[in-house]
């Protein structure tokens, strides 16, 4: 069965595999596995990019995000006209001759990984480049994976990615419908801020900053840069923070920080 293994530590934003999806399918008709993709609207490969923090602690992120082709998709099982089907191999196919554009799939989706073609009015998304892995010798993965320059995205055998997937997660997981889309590095939250001191007019460096889970209790510690600058990445969302800062006889307390956002707490006097 196969897998997509996608590291987002090595992801540059450099958008050639959502390039390389639009190059493949867009009017290009590969029946029975895809009709031709429109030049617009459909990314069946699409790289999201947030931005996140607020000035001057801003981080930016990518997200590769295509169809997770499920092992419980329920766009299969909400298919009245029998139209998707999976693989042996494990990729998710929309017949475009089945498909009548009742478009429940496209409601049943809970990762918004289906589109609708107004013109043909068939639902359409990633096939896994089928067509290529079932007729050309010379590929092995799809047009996505043999694009991508850093090697972020890659796609094989689930029992060869099994030291990748013990370590990822999934996009969503509370949809339970089992995907076959595997990440590292999904982004969480982080807690930024500089401290300095009010009266020398300077950044504090070394200051030993401790935030501290008021629920679970769970304890994270670093201290100031030469820039004064303190970070906490990896925070679960929607917790409550303490946070303390510390140095010499100079202590500063920030309580009740909420993780609903990626949050920087600006220039910090202490």
């Amino acid at each position: 069965m196969k897998v997509f293994a996608i590291d987002l530590s090595i992801c540059n934003g450099c958008y050639c595999c959502q390039v390389a999806c639009k190059d493949e399918h867009v009017a290009n008709d590969w029946t029975p596995y895809a009709k031709p993709q429109p030049d617009v609207g459909q990314f069946w490969m699409n790289l999201t990019e947030e931005v996140r923090g607020q000035v001057p602690k801003v981080m930016v992120s990518y997200i590769p995000r295509l169809c997770n082709h499920c092992d419980d998709a329920p766009c299969i099982a909400g298919c009245e006209s029998q139209a998707i089907y999976k693989r042996e191999d494990g990729l998710v196919i929309v017949d475009g001759d089945d498909c009548t554009g009742c478009k429940l799939c496209e409601d049943n989706c809970p990762h918004d990984a289906i589109y609708f073609n107004e013109s043909l009015n068939i639902a359409q998304k990633c096939t896994g480049c089928s067509h290529l892995l079932d007729n050309s010798p010379d590929w092995d993965v799809p047009r996505c994976v043999d694009q991508c320059p850093t090697g972020a995205i890659q796609f094989g055998e689930e029992a060869d990615f099994a030291d990748f997937i013990k370590d990822a997660e999934l996009i969503n997981p509370e949809a339970g419908t089992k995907g076959r889309v595997y990440y590292k590095g999904l982004p969480k939250k982080f807690i930024g801020g500089t401290v300095y001191d009010p009266v020398e007019k300077e950044v504090i460096i070394g200051a030993k900053c401790t935030l501290k889970d008021t629920g679970s209790k769970e304890t994270f510690k670093t201290t100031t840069d030469n820039f004064g600058d303190f970070w906490f990445r990896g925070l679960k969302d929607n917790r409550t923070y303490n946070l303390v800062m510390e140095m010499g006889s100079k202590k500063k307390t920030i309580d009740g920080i909420l993780t609903d956002k990626d949050l920087c707490l600006g220039d910090i006097p202490m």
